[in-house]
């Protein structure tokens, strides 16, 4: 990267300032600022993409292309209907770009066919990479006043459109900034995790934003109606994921494709898209947030390969923000969870705008390290020189008698056994709010509710006696048996409050924070996929086994006076859909197929179960 980058050890962690210089901001006039027009834009097979072009009223410099790229429409249209913000933010507006947006291939008023996450291809046939170059080749040549330069940014849909772009990227692409990208939807990202289906969010979008039509169009989908806001009933009344069909018939194609395609096979190998970064070579600035329910792993399978292949072009930045929450209000907090500064602010000020201007305009200097990430617990920013960090010390946190969680293995002997049932008819619920979707606040939602359910076991430390930190991937290993032939295990990790911690304020949802129950990570492993994601293979009834279930990565302190906790359970619904217990193709399971099953796992000397944190040098 051409900035200066930080001069720092591995693993040494600087605290950044919260906030950045300040100038009096001017009432935003996007219509006396810029001219719009709206163009096709043929593409190497003919293929026109609908395309709007705001550019700067003011000529007195040449400017660059900040593209974006999406499947989710880019109202207002027509020629007289003005955007009230251009670009990324506000920021941007007032700096002046040639802000250019597209409807995707087969998508409102483009032309072609929608094919849900089109695989890049090599054989030259049209995707979604070659798209973008084609229109930044025709955006060089026919909107005047450019400097030669393109931008590309995007979050969810629009990241994974932004990585694509990254692939055999046109010359004249010098900056990318995929946020919250989507990059393999077998692994954690939109549809599945650990082998399990996503059911209320494919379900959610799909329903809206994937459905088959007959000719371009500027009008929405008009989202799905459940009939109720009780979310949990009404996917417990659905039955299998492929019961859908009785909604969408064969609207939705891509619903279809889902529900034949249950294991990691070719169609979801295809849609890998860090397998094709190898070639990224310009400057790169992605985003992520701890708290994203949807597209939290896409970002750092992401960063792992492009901070080996594209070394020194690339930035990893981590917020403590709920999907996409960067590019919108302030970020001082999120539900409960106060942060101590206005994160998402900061962002936009003192790293987005700074990224692009610098390699877009050679504007301003740029000073940002290989990882920007925000330390929760402590409410930090940290640079760091490589994520993960280094030197950590992998720590085992062993599940013990009496619901304890201890840095010391079990002792040697008998026992060592805890139990509960599954029932698939009563799932555990992934949050105690009562909606239809995932929500944006689960993923830092009080476990009260779940901890006093019979079926969820839980173990925690004593209060801690000092600070600990941990960066890096956390991961769970659990030595378990079923009396079924399959079993989801669901890990959760928690910090638990001290409970004299006084109330937010102002506090109109009444939290209590005395005692309160932070989700930090968690995440499931479907134990057919044990083994394999492509070979699945059943349970012995009852035969200990062991299975790992990745937690993802995180960089949090835990308080002094604060205890670690661990949660597991058997479901998480409907969030992700319910195990029968059954070795079965589960999309199609019939009902007879889900039965209660008996779930125990082993915490002795020779099945230790236990979860291991990145511990940070010198944090404990």
């Amino acid at each position: 990267m051409r900035c200066r980058l930080v001069s720092a050890l591995v693993g040494v962690a600087l605290a950044v300032p919260l906030h950045g210089p300040s100038r009096a901001q001017e009432p935003l006039d996007v219509r006396a600022k810029y001219t719009k027009q709206d163009v096709m834009i043929p593409m190497r097979d003919g293929t026109r993409l609908f395309t709007i072009v705001y550019s700067p009223r003011d000529i007195g410099e040449r400017y660059p292309f900040m593209l974006t790229r999406t499947a989710y429409g880019i109202p207002p249209y027509g020629p007289d209907e003005y955007r009230t913000v251009v670009g990324p933010s506000a920021e941007f507006t007032r700096e002046g770009f040639i802000f250019v947006y597209q409807d995707a291939r087969g998508r409102f008023r483009s032309e072609g066919t929608f094919i849900h996450h089109l695989p890049f291809d090599r054989s030259g046939r049209p995707n979604e990479s070659t798209d973008t170059y084609d229109t930044i080749e025709w955006l060089l040549k026919n909107v005047p006043n450019n400097n030669g330069r393109a931008g590309q940014w995007g979050i969810s849909w629009d990241g994974w459109e932004t990585s694509m772009g990254m692939i055999d990227a046109h010359p004249a692409l010098k900056a990318s900034s995929p946020q919250a990208p989507p990059q393999d939807q077998f692994f954690g990202d939109d549809y599945h995790s650990g082998g399990a289906y996503q059911l209320s969010y494919g379900f959610a979008w799909m329903s809206s934003n994937a459905r088959a039509r007959s000719a371009p169009t500027e009008q929405r989908t008009t989202r799905f109606n459940y009939g109720t806001p009780d979310g949990y009933r009404f996917f417990l009344d659905l039955g299998a994921a492929a019961n859908a069909i009785k909604f969408f018939g064969d609207t939705v194609p891509t619903w279809n494709d889902h529900m034949q395609h249950g294991t990691y096979d070719e169609y979801w190998k295809a849609r890998n898209v860090p397998k094709d970064l190898g070639g990224v070579r310009h400057p790169v600035l992605v985003v992520a947030g701890w708290f994203d329910a949807e597209d939290f792993h896409g970002p750092f399978r992401m960063h792992r390969v492009l901070q080996e292949k594209n070394a020194g072009n690339t930035v990893l930045v981590v917020g403590p923000w709920s999907h996409g929450g960067w590019a919108r209000g302030d970020g001082d907090r999120l539900g409960a969870i106060a942060f101590g500064s206005k994160t998402s602010a900061y962002y936009r000020t003192n790293v987005e705008l700074p990224f692009f201007n610098y390699y877009l305009k050679d504007k301003g200097r740029l000073d940002l390290p290989r990882a920007l990430v925000f330390e929760t617990g402590r409410n930090e920013w940290r640079r760091l020189d490589r994520w993960p960090p280094e030197p950590v010390t992998a720590t085992k946190l062993y599940l013990n008698a009496g619901g304890r969680l201890t840095f010391d293995a079990p002792a040697p002997g008998p026992g060592g056994v805890d139990t509960y049932v599954s029932d698939p008819a009563r799932p555990v619920p992934h949050t105690a709010e009562v909606r239809t979707t995932e929500g944006q606040l689960f993923a830092i939602e009080d476990q009260r509710f779940a901890w006093s359910r019979p079926d969820v076991l839980s173990y925690e430390t004593d209060p801690l006696a000092q600070d600990m930190t941990i960066g890096g991937p956390i991961a769970a290993t659990l030595y378990v048996s079923t009396s079924g032939t399959d079993s989801d295990w669901v890990v959760k990790l928690i910090d638990v409050y001290p409970g004299d911690t006084p109330d937010p304020q102002p506090n109109p949802a009444n939290v209590r924070m005395g005692g309160y129950q932070m989700l930090l990570a968690g995440d499931l492993l479907r134990a057919k996929f044990r083994d394999s994601f492509s070979n699945p293979r059943p349970m012995v009834p009852n035969q200990r086994t062991r299975i790992e279930v990745p937690l993802g990565d995180r960089y949090h302190t835990f308080l002094k006076g604060h205890r670690v906790m661990v949660q597991i359970q058997g479901s998480w619904f409907p969030m992700f859909d319910r195990n029968p217990h059954t070795f079965t193709d589960i999309y199609h399971a019939k009902p007879s197929d889900y039965v209660k099953a008996t779930e125990r796992i082993y915490r002795t000397s020779v099945a230790p179960s236990h979860v291991t944190l990145a511990v940070m040098a010198g944090a404990r």
